[in-house]
């Protein structure tokens, strides 16, 4: 582990991962300002306020949206990343930080709530092409053979604990502040565009996909801190031979092939049921769990603030634990209790007013249900899919498995709140039901994928 390779890591993972983890949590602390302001725009444009249903349609457009933004920013991130590199996309991207920034910090000032939902739809944008901090360490983590690998995650995670301590009533916690915690963002983008240009090329890239080997030697040189890099160049080199004989399926072709129909499924499911477990509901609408939950008012910063803490600490440790325990109990075991805890909050919320003392069993049922996201189901599902295909299928998969990614993020966003609203305490049993069901078919169906080769994971599949 060099110096710089550890430095490039650090950047991209705090301009991009740390990024998408802020912007998951920041709508949480400032709802209710972020409400008052539509709210009083509309009555100074129409002459009276909004009802309380279309105020949440609005509110519930502003948090879902960044998912659409992401579905579009992950579906260009190929095309960006061969036309312009690693690097070119990433400082691209950062622009897109900057110019949402803009528009959700002069939205008030303008009176203009159509700039918060544009803002937000572009960080999604930018955070749609965050796994490009993964894909541009990627090939510096294969040769490094390092924890490079775990640090995207666990900036993850840093991002949703910045947001909730941010969102403070004696940090940018006021109603005057929420403009400016929505922009905070602008400043990590800002840090990674002027330090990025410090760094060379992904060798891997300028290798395989432009074939410049001086480059990539350079590149290495830099990285690795050492003039023999032969070695590792005539692995890339054999890397870009077994690649330009490989035939890569379309999207279409990978649902047609029924070879790989289980690994398919599978991708699918594990994919959509980590996000419509309910964590999206957790991170966006924290503070109003707390308030259903009975908590007093004063207290529910901290008591989000606590849960972030505890949320890096859970992300950390199933970073460290996965090539010893494996990828099938950490996923069962996530899923799991996610799935009881979900259902403790439903029985918290209908025995407080009998029993004062069940909202503290709510509260623990909600660390439950990050505890257990992030031990598991958080990276699992990624890992998996490079290990349930073989290489010519791994980029629709990777398509199919983000989209749903993002697309059951934007629905758990959106209709969260109207859910809530309907079927009040019993709407975690939905989300019971989900996680109970995605354990019990990775128990029945997925095998353990850890230190086994596609053939081998194929042949259990069959």
């Amino acid at each position: 582990l060099t110096f710089p390779l550890l430095s490039v890591t650090l950047l991209v993972s705090f301009g991009s991962s740390m990024l998408y983890g802020y912007n998951l949590a920041v709508v949480n602390s400032p709802a209710v300002h972020i409400k008052a302001f539509y709210n009083t725009t509309w009555a100074w444009r129409y002459g009276h306020g909004l009802a309380p249903g279309p105020l949440t349609l609005l509110y519930s457009l502003t948090v879902s949206i960044f998912a659409l933004g992401g579905l579009v920013g992950s579906l260009l991130v190929g095309v960006l990343v061969e036309r312009y590199g690693r690097n070119g996309t990433l400082s691209r991207s950062t622009l897109l930080v900057l110019l949402a920034g803009g528009f959700m910090g002069f939205s008030r000032e303008l009176g203009s709530p159509e700039m918060v939902i544009i803002g937000r739809s572009i960080t999604g944008l930018h955070s749609g092409r965050c796994c490009l901090g993964c894909v541009a360490v990627h090939g510096l983590f294969l040769m490094a053979q390092c924890f490079l690998g775990l640090v995207p995650s666990i900036f993850i995670c840093l991002g949703v604990f910045l947001a909730q301590l941010l969102g403070l009533p004696e940090l940018l916690g006021e109603d005057r502040f929420w403009p400016l915690f929505l922009s905070v963002v602008v400043i990590p983008a800002s840090l990674q565009l002027l330090l990025l240009h410090c760094f060379p090329e992904s060798p891997r890239y300028l290798l395989i996909e432009r074939n410049d080997i001086c480059g990539a030697s350079k590149a290495l040189r830099r990285f690795l801190g050492t003039s023999d890099v032969q070695d590792v160049i005539e692995e890339m080199k054999e890397e870009q031979r077994s690649l330009s004989s490989v035939e890569v399926v379309s999207v279409w072709q990978l649902l047609r092939d029924r070879s790989v129909r289980w690994q398919t499924l599978s991708v699918v499911v594990v994919n959509a049921g980590m996000q419509l477990s309910g964590i999206d509901a957790i991170w966006f609408y924290t503070n109003t769990i707390f308030e259903n939950a009975g908590i007093p008012a004063s207290q529910i910063p901290y008591t989000t603030v606590g849960t972030g803490a505890i949320e890096v600490v859970a992300g950390l440790i199933g970073c460290f634990t996965i090539e010893k325990v494996g990828r099938r109990p950490l996923v069962i075991t996530g899923f799991c209790a996610m799935g009881i805890c979900s259902a403790g909050i439903t029985v918290s919320l209908l025995l407080q007013t009998a029993l004062p003392w069940m909202r503290y069993v709510g509260v623990a049922c909600v660390v439950g249900i990050i505890a257990g996201f992030c031990m598991g189901p958080a990276g699992v599902p990624f890992l998996m899919t490079a290990e349930l295909f073989m290489q010519s299928h791994r980029p629709a998969a990777y398509i199919v498995g983000g989209s749903l990614n993002w697309l059951c993020n934007f629905t758990v966003g959106f209709i969260f709140p109207f859910l809530q609203m309907s079927a009040g305490a019993f709407c975690y049993l939905v989300f019971c039901g989900i996680c109970l069901l995605v354990a019990l078919y990775v128990y029945l169906i997925i095998p353990e994928t850890k230190n086994k080769t596609f053939m081998e994971i194929s042949h259990i599949f069959t």
